[in-house]
């Protein structure tokens, strides 16, 4: 809803401004189609030319980040808490009882009372890889946390592929806009006999391309571009959370220091307070009794 609010203000702001100081929007709206023809059409082409389909649909799938915000919220790192601690307390007092939530959790009682995290790919993998790569022995911390840090990053540097991509179309559309400006000129110089009121219209059309392509690049592209990488990084904090806890666990240490663990590297605006998570484990307790 911000990304909307962001957007009116932009266009109230600039055009807006553009009629309180006496321009008029007819020859802005006379060329517009023609000029958005050419800057639009080579933005997206350039854009298809440096991507492969791949991350082509990904970037088109990551645009409405810009408006929906970060996919994780408080709750869901309250509840990705709670399924670590019921996974740690498990793997903890019974090993071999855990073997069945790790090795199928689509079908797991307990991953399936965390809806939204079972249903997010990378994070369960995240979880059973690492519990079972404890279960076969492989559990030196320093280990498992760098090979941890190494998937949790590549997977980051894909995700923020749909960042580069907007930024480098945002980062070519001045260009572009001032080629379509040119092109107005050559059209222009070829009716140069015309008189001054017509030569006047013919190149305030052909200025429009420059407009077109700054206007594009940092009032639109540019800000989705840098939108979508705050959001793609504030989702990697759920991520990074889910080491911090299982690197405890490998230390050995109780299930409730593996959370508070958790919690204390929790982002502040999605941190759950101790007395909420406390409420929340102690709810999980009573039901397992």
């Amino acid at each position: 809803m911000i990304g909307i609010v962001g957007i009116v203000i932009i266009f109230v702001m600039v055009f807006g401004g553009y009629l309180l100081a006496g321009g008029k929007l007819g020859i802005i709206l006379k060329s517009l189609p023609f000029e958005m023809i050419m800057i639009g059409g080579a933005a997206i082409g350039a854009f298809v030319i440096s991507n492969d389909g791949s991350a082509i649909k990904h970037t088109l799938k990551d645009m409405g980040k810009v408006f929906k915000g970060p996919r994780w919220k408080p709750d869901d790192y309250r509840d990705l808490l709670c399924l670590l601690f019921e996974l740690i307390r498990l793997a903890q007092t019974d090993p071999v009882a855990i073997d069945e939530h790790i090795e199928a959790p689509e079908s797991s009682s307990i991953f399936g009372r965390y809806p939204r995290v079972q249903a997010d790919g990378e994070a369960v993998a995240l979880i059973c890889d690492t519990m079972r790569s404890a279960s076969l022995a492989y559990d030196d911390p320093h280990q498992v946390e760098e090979v941890l840090e190494k998937r949790i990053e590549a997977s980051h540097h894909h995700a923020m592929h749909s960042t580069h991509a907007l930024q480098t179309v945002a980062d070519g559309l001045p260009a572009l806009g001032i080629v379509a400006a040119v092109l107005g000129v050559i059209k222009t110089m070829g009716s140069i006999d015309q008189p001054p009121e017509i030569l006047g219209k013919m190149i305030g059309g052909a200025l429009v391309g420059t407009f077109l392509g700054v206007f594009l690049a940092y009032g639109l592209v540019g800000p989705f571009a840098a939108k979508l990488k705050t959001v793609i990084e504030e989702d990697a904090h759920f991520y990074q959370l889910i080491r911090e806890v299982l690197i405890a666990n490998l230390h050995k240490h109780p299930p409730k220091f593996c959370i508070e663990v958790g919690r204390q590297n929790t982002p502040g605006h999605m941190r759950p307070s101790y007395n909420v998570l406390e409420e929340a484990l102690k709810s999980l307790k009573q039901e397992a009794a």
